[in-house]
C-alpha cells in the first residue's frame, strides 16, 4: 500500500509542471465562460430595458381631462367679494 502512495507521489513529482499548467488552462477556460455569461446577461437585461423605454408604441401617454368649472367660479366669486 504505501509503495502505492510512493509511487503516484513520483509520477506526480515528474508530472507537476504538466499539472499545473492544465489546472491553470482549466481556471482561465472558467473565468472566460463565466465572463461571456456575465456579458450575455449584462447585454440581454440592457436590451430589454432599452426595448421597454423607447417604444413608444407600447406606452402611449395617458391624458387626463377635468372639468375646473367650480372651481374658476369659486375664485371669481372671493374675487367679487373684495
Amino acid at each position: 500500500m504505501s509503495q502505492e502512495k510512493v509511487d503516484r507521489y513520483k509520477e506526480y513529482k515528474a508530472n507537476k509542471q504538466k499539472i499545473w499548467k492544465k489546472e491553470k488552462r482549466v481556471r482561465r477556460l472558467e473565468y472566460i465562460a463565466a465572463l461571456v455569461v456575465a456579458a450575455a446577461l449584462l447585454g440581454w437585461f440592457g436590451f430589454s430595458v432599452y426595448q421597454k423605454v423607447s417604444d413608444p408604441g407600447e406606452q402611449s401617454a395617458q391624458v387626463y381631462t377635468m372639468d375646473t368649472t367650480a372651481v374658476d367660479e369659486y375664485l371669481q366669486g372671493i374675487m367679487q367679494e373684495e
